[in-house]
This record gives C-alpha cells, structure tokens and sequence, in this order.
C-alpha cells in the first residue's frame, strides 16, 4: 500500500525573497484571473471551456502582453491553470462551488512547483528556481521523495 504524507517547513527567507514570493503569487492570480474571465466569455457565447493545455498555449501571448510574467517560473503559471482546471471540473462534478476570482488579501495567496527545484536537507535549504536558495527550519527529516513544494502566503 502506498502511502502520500505531505510534510510542512517554515522557510527563513530574507526581504528580497518575501518580495519574489509575493510577486509569484500575485503573477499566479493575475493568470487565474485572465482565464477565468476568459472561460467566463466563452460560456456566455454558448462555446465550450478551453482545455488546460489550450490554456496554456495562451500563457506565451500572455508573457507578451504582460512583461513582468516573464520574472515568474513558467511551471508556476502553468499549476495556477491547472488549478482552475480542477476547479472547474469539481464543480461540474457538483463536488465544489463555481471557481471565483482571486482577491489579494481575500484569498490564501500561494504557489506551487511541481518540479525542478532542489532540496539540501544537509544544508537546511531548497532551490526554488527563478528565486534561488531559501533557508528553512529543518525541524524532521524527509521520509521519501518531495514531489511538490507549495508555498502559502500569509497576509
């Protein structure tokens, strides 16, 4: 039997760091935010809802339009419509009210990278990539393989 066991860290960043995890966040709402408006207008006009990956065939255009997108991990944006994929299909499942827009301050701001970061537990720190290394409170070993690293915002 196999067993998934999430475990919690409290990372140690310096100024520049908190202000990077701020803007991922905010870049990652700001995405969730344009496609849900953009699912919103489709609905309206009787046509079916973007698939995540034609949703994430738009963050490229995206990128254009908004410079500043180009700072945060493109993995990152990517989980944020992934996430309102899932969204979406819970509600239509009747398992979850309908997706709203996010809000700062009014919603747990975070983000999440499914991969290509990178853990030293002998060091007590992780590489987030496009921020670089975070320190944190080692506080128990990791049993097993980190799939994931979410990162909660707390205002």
């Amino acid at each position: 039997m196999l067993i998934q066991k999430a475990f919690q860290y409290e990372l140690q960043p310096d100024g520049a760091t908190c202000r990077a995890f701020s803007r991922f966040a905010g870049a990652k709402r700001f995405v969730w935010n344009k496609a849900l408006d953009l699912q919103q207008k489709r609905h309206a006009l009787g046509l079916k809802n973007l698939l995540i990956f034609d949703l994430n065939n738009l963050l490229p255009g995206w990128k254009k339009e908004k410079p500043w997108l180009k700072e945060v991990h493109s993995q990152v944006l990517q989980q944020g419509l992934k996430d309102l994929d899932t969204g979406y299909k819970n509600f239509f499942e009747k398992r979850a009210e309908y997706p709203i827009k996010k809000k700062k301050g009014k919603c747990r701001d975070s983000f999440r990278y499914p991969q290509g970061f990178r853990l030293e537990e002998a060091n007590s720190r992780i590489y987030l990539p496009k921020i670089g290394w975070v320190r944190y409170r080692n506080s128990r070993d990791l049993r097993g393989v980190a799939k994931n690293v979410t990162r909660w915002i707390s205002t």
